[in-house]
């Protein structure tokens, strides 16, 4: 695995590569206070004959966190994302994402669609669907943003473990849980707190009535412990032309860190069969 940092739109954008020279390539997008590094488990499951990027996304991991809350926005992550790919002659590719990744994947999907070869998204959303809702996430982002910038990370990473969508992460052995602690302190307040602004789920637009449009094979991934996320993919399934929908046992919100094995399985297997 190669580390590297680029520069894109003027964001100094870090990812990670294997197996640079396989023809067919996966890309993953980690999720709210999330890096690379998420992926580093799951991507070691796969054969080599696949070349796979880990990006950081704006504001996470070792990816600039601007100060101006415009660079943060759905539509500029996606522009950077597609121009990153065009830099590396990438033209069409697996794109897997996980919760904020998935939202991002999604927005990709819907306005660069020729470079879609499958989709797959992990407890994810396509945003929400009305205003008043959307104006009632974005008053409560912001509230957590400011909370962020004023507590600092470690106050707000206490907190943020402990929120009933993590709870099923408590079972994970001692060791597994201090490196997912680590990943989300090794982040920077401002870079999750304009995350949160510029791109969180009340700001971006609602990709509801976007989802029949799409014709290329959808994957959705949740977990059985994680109900929310679980009663969206069964919302989005009936919309999708071409979706598969599983729902991984005894696991929450974060599939691939509970449970990488089956979660890399699932993926290689639909990427053979469909």
């Amino acid at each position: 695995m190669v580390s590297v940092m680029t520069s894109v739109r003027g964001i100094n954008v870090h990812y990670q590569i294997i197996n640079p020279r396989a023809e067919k390539t996966i890309v993953f997008l980690h999720g709210f206070t999330g890096s690379t590094k998420t992926w580093d488990t799951v991507i070691q499951s796969f054969q080599k004959d696949y070349r796979i990027f880990a990006i950081d996304l704006i504001g996470h991991g070792l990816t600039d966190s601007p100060y101006s809350v415009r660079r943060y926005s759905m539509e500029e992550q996606v522009e950077l994302l597609h121009e990153f790919f065009e830099a590396r002659r990438v033209p069409s590719f697996t794109l897997v994402g996980y919760s904020m990744g998935g939202r991002v994947a999604l927005a990709f999907a819907v306005k660069y669609a020729s470079m879609i070869e499958k989709l797959v998204l992990e407890s994810s959303s396509p945003g929400l669907p009305t205003e008043a809702e959307r104006t009632a996430r974005r008053k409560n982002d912001r509230t957590l943003a400011e909370k962020i910038e004023k507590n600092g990370l470690d106050a707000f990473v206490k907190e943020w473990e402990n929120i009933p969508l993590f709870e099923s992460q408590k079972a994970l052995p001692t060791p597994k849980q201090l490196v997912i602690r680590q990943e989300r302190l090794n982040q920077r307040a401002v870079g999750l707190a304009n995350s949160l602004r510029g791109m969180g789920t009340g700001q971006q637009p609602s990709y509801w009535d976007e989802l029949k449009k799409m014709t290329k094979p959808v994957l959705l991934i949740t977990g059985e412990l994680d109900q929310k996320f679980q009663q969206k993919a069964i919302d989005m399934e009936e919309k999708f032309l071409c979706c598969e929908n599983k729902t991984v046992p005894d696991v929450g919100h974060a599939v691939h860190v509970e449970n990488p094995q089956i979660f890399a399985t699932i993926i290689e297997e639909h990427l053979e069969t469909i």
